[in-house]
């Protein structure tokens, strides 16, 4: 011991699994906090606001949302080995199902279950891509030009002659 010391301090995470529930906490608090300010305004009113809505979230994904958006990919492929950080990271994924059926609704869109979830999902499998693809794979996946990519993503699943289900 050095003189002059009576403690140790520890500066780390003793255990794996702790840091996991820790960078998944801090990911769940930035999640609650956007969502909160994304709710605190009017919902989009209509296809046009919602195509905007939705760009604005992916250029976040690819910019200042980026090391949130990294950190919780690797947390989903942790909780596909440990049941219990599936179950703290529930909430974020749950949540945009729901808010992003909500806004769908607020544009006046012919809402059904399914088409709200297949939206979501083509948005969430669009995120790896953003994060970590280069030129050619944005420009395949149709993400080199996001207004269009969410155009076209409404477009699929919400033809001009989609009626309710």
């Amino acid at each position: 011991m050095v003189k002059g010391c009576t403690a140790r301090r520890q500066n780390y995470v003793p255990t794996r699994d702790a840091v996991l529930r820790a960078v998944a906490e801090r990911c769940l608090e930035e999640y609650a906090a956007l969502t909160a300010e994304a709710a605190s305004g009017a919902g989009p009113a209509d296809r046009d606001e919602l195509t905007a809505f939705f760009r604005t979230l992916l250029e976040n994904v690819a910019g200042p949302g980026r090391p949130r958006l990294l950190a919780y990919l690797e947390l989903q492929a942790e909780a596909a080995r440990r049941p219990w950080l599936s179950a703290l990271l529930d909430p974020m994924a749950s949540g945009d199902f729901a808010g992003f059926e909500a806004a769908q609704r607020s544009a006046g869109l012919p809402v059904t279950r399914r088409r709200a979830a297949t939206f979501t999902l083509a948005l969430h499998a669009a995120i790896p891509q953003l994060l970590g693809g280069g030129p050619d794979t944005l420009a395949a996946a149709g993400l080199d030009d996001l207004d269009r990519f969410d155009r076209g993503l409404l477009d699929a699943v919400y033809p001009a002659d989609a009626t309710p289900a």
